[in-house]
């Protein structure tokens, strides 16, 4: 079973194409809508592995605190999912995955970001700053058309795959698919129709092999994806690291 970062990248992924992307899962990537990527953390990088898995294609990547070397290092080395298996490489100022070349913008601001310049549509917003609709409209400015953000949001609509997607309209130009444990507990807590570091880079891949407690806005969220039970849950989350046996 994947971690939670990597099943909710994949839950962002399909998000994507059930609701944004004209495009269904088997159309070549010549067809596709592209999508951009701002904040290259372990949710934005994992966002990639799954796209690329998928076959969709992504154009840009923005992130103004992790040089373009690092990125390379970091998509390719993962303490708990493993390596990459194919190419990683900084290329012309691109990342380079696979024979993929992928734009790498570095600024602050989402206004700043010209997305229509790598000719990216749709941004997945995984920085867990910019979680409102005011803040993550800011990408339209740069050309983006829709955005999706990898976090619970304050005012924006709150999705999870196979728990309230039918409620999604195609004129939401930016939505939020909750947080990971939103996407853990979301569809365990749904009533089914048949039942009831620059200078250390390895010191930046992951936390101690231990079982961290942690707060978690999930319940909450939970509460807006499925209002039945809004006020009706409370919980507390538990990070529970499961390292392959890889070699780094």
């Amino acid at each position: 079973m994947s971690s939670t970062p990597f099943r909710v990248s994949h839950f962002l992924f399909l998000f994507l194409h059930r609701s944004f992307l004209a495009t269904q899962l088997h159309s070549t990537t010549a067809n596709m809508s592209k999508i951009g990527i701002n904040g290259f953390g372990r949710i934005g990088r994992l966002v990639l592995r799954a796209a690329l898995q998928k076959g969709a294609e992504v154009v840009a990547v923005n992130d103004p605190f992790i040089t373009l070397d690092y990125m390379v290092y970091m998509f390719k080395y993962d303490s708990t999912h493993g390596q990459h298996k194919g190419e990683v490489k900084a290329e012309d100022g691109c990342l380079v995955v696979d024979g993929h070349k992928i734009t790498v913008f570095n600024e602050m601001k989402p206004e700043n970001i010209p997305w229509s310049k790598a000719g990216a549509e749709y941004i997945v917003e995984s920085t867990g700053v910019f979680t409102t609709i005011e803040k993550a409209s800011a990408h339209f400015q740069g050309g983006a058309k829709k955005v999706i953000i990898s976090a619970p949001s304050a005012d924006a609509p709150m999705f999870v795959c196979g728990v309230n997607m039918e409620k999604y309209s195609k004129d939401m130009k930016v939505v939020s698919n909750a947080s990971c444990t939103t996407n853990c507990l979301a569809p365990i807590a749904k009533k089914t129709v048949d039942g009831p570091s620059a200078k250390d880079w390895r010191g930046g891949r992951g936390a101690a092999q231990n079982i961290i407690p942690s707060s978690t806005g999930a319940a909450k969220a939970v509460g807006k994806v499925i209002p039945e039970l809004n006020g009706k849950l409370t919980g507390m989350a538990f990070r529970v690291p499961h390292p392959r046996r890889v070699r780094c």
